[in-house]
């Protein structure tokens, strides 16, 4: 993108980290915790604006997603969470009725895990329970966030292809519609 995704204007318009936090709210998400890294000052202030209750940075954010998944599960340690809704800056058309849906489907006690199915093919949002938590943020590395762990533990596949398209937005490109292109 040639920027920090979360700085990216957003179709709908804002910036793609204004735009997850109305996500996960509408959604029913509370608290909302942002996890910054690239431009770790502008996004803070960005995101705070939207309305988070709290932004925590992932310093070793170039390391990979897995870095701001570890960092996220940790902020919400100290919390009254039971379960947390991962969602990616850069899904543009993930909105919160995708959210809602999944969080729905996956429930909200800490043995929840859910995940957004686009056509059968998985994506995000993905819901973890805090049973789960530990494992997960123990096993997550580099690019591979919760995946590894999705795929050896039974889940709740909730399919929202109906509301979405759930690709995300890696090129200038990707933010154009396909009668733009």
């Amino acid at each position: 993108m040639g920027m920090a995704k979360a700085l990216v204007d957003d179709p709908g318009g804002g910036s793609f980290v204004e735009r997850g936090v109305r996500v996960l709210r509408d959604g029913g998400c509370s608290p909302v915790v942002v996890v910054v890294g690239a431009e770790a000052e502008r996004a803070t202030a960005l995101a705070n604006g939207a309305g988070a209750d709290l932004v925590v940075e992932a310093s070793d954010w170039a390391s990979g997603q897995s870095a701001s998944l570890r960092r996220g599960i940790e902020a919400l340690q100290t919390t009254g969470a039971n379960v947390v809704c991962v969602l990616l800056v850069d899904l543009p058309d993930v909105g919160a009725d995708v959210a809602a849906a999944v969080l729905g489907a996956a429930g909200d006690g800490p043995a929840a895990l859910g995940r957004a199915a686009y056509q059968g093919v998985p994506g995000h949002p993905v819901v973890i329970g805090r049973d789960h938590w530990a494992a997960i943020r123990d096993e997550a590395t580099g690019d591979r966030g919760a995946r590894d762990y999705l795929a050896s533990h039974p889940h709740a596949s909730v399919e929202v292809g109906h509301l979405a398209s759930g690709r995300d937005a890696d090129t200038p490109d990707d933010l154009r519609t396909p009668h733009d292109r």
